[in-house]
């Protein structure tokens, strides 16, 4: 993710490093993506934990080094995003591995998750703010995933069924947060081709567009 307008540069000035926003952003749309189809209930035939290994691999351990190399950039905004995130899915996966067989209640996970969606969509809040100075794709890469938290945030506290795997029976409102999720994964991988690209040939070839606001 960017701090300036342009397109990122196959090696920011100075670091010596190619740009690894289009590598966190790939890690993290995949995860979102999987975990966005079993809440949209598109996963029915399948185990429903597919997603586990990959939101501690890829979304979780990748986008992680994401972040650490965004600090190498000197990104402020690229290093809190990505690190944050991808500590995100390494603490969800850890947490239905670990906490999710040992509940005597299942709605309590259905609690719990709503718990830790409310707090990431707070620290989103202010991510979504701040990505306005950035560009457009950005920008909606955290206006689509704000909506996802708010609806699977409210959701899980207000679900009356159990709506984690294997058998999930998810609320309309956890069903619009997986339709949500599923486009914030879109935009993601755009914003993550288009920094590929235009990283390979040092000029915008995919647009992401300008700042909505310069403070």
């Amino acid at each position: 993710m960017s701090t300036t307008d342009e397109a990122p540069a196959v090696a920011a000035v100075g670091t010596g490093i190619a740009d690894p926003a289009p590598l966190g952003l790939a890690a993290f749309a995949l995860t979102t993506f999987l975990l966005s189809a079993i809440n949209a209930g598109w996963a029915k035939t399948s185990t429903g934990f597919d997603w586990w290994g990959y939101a501690i691999a890829y979304g979780g351990l990748v986008q992680l080094l994401a972040g650490m190399w965004e600090f190498r950039n000197r990104n402020v905004f690229g290093s809190t995003a990505f690190s944050t995130y991808g500590a995100f899915w390494i603490g969800v996966g850890l947490w239905l591995h670990f906490i999710a067989p040992t509940a005597t209640h299942p709605l309590a996970l259905n609690r719990d998750l709503g718990w830790i969606l409310l707090a990431f969509a707070i620290f989103n809040t202010y991510m979504l703010i701040i990505s306005t100075q950035l560009n457009v794709a950005v920008f909606m890469v955290f206006l689509t995933l704000e909506l996802t938290e708010i609806f699977l945030f409210i959701g899980n506290f207000t679900t009356s069924s159990p709506a984690l795997p294997p058998n999930p029976t998810n609320s309309g409102l956890i069903v619009v947060g997986g339709y949500i999720g599923v486009i914030t994964a879109l935009v993601a991988w755009y914003t993550s081709a288009a920094g590929v690209l235009n990283g390979i040939k040092g000029r915008e070839v995919v647009p992401v567009g300008k700042p909505l606001f310069n403070l």
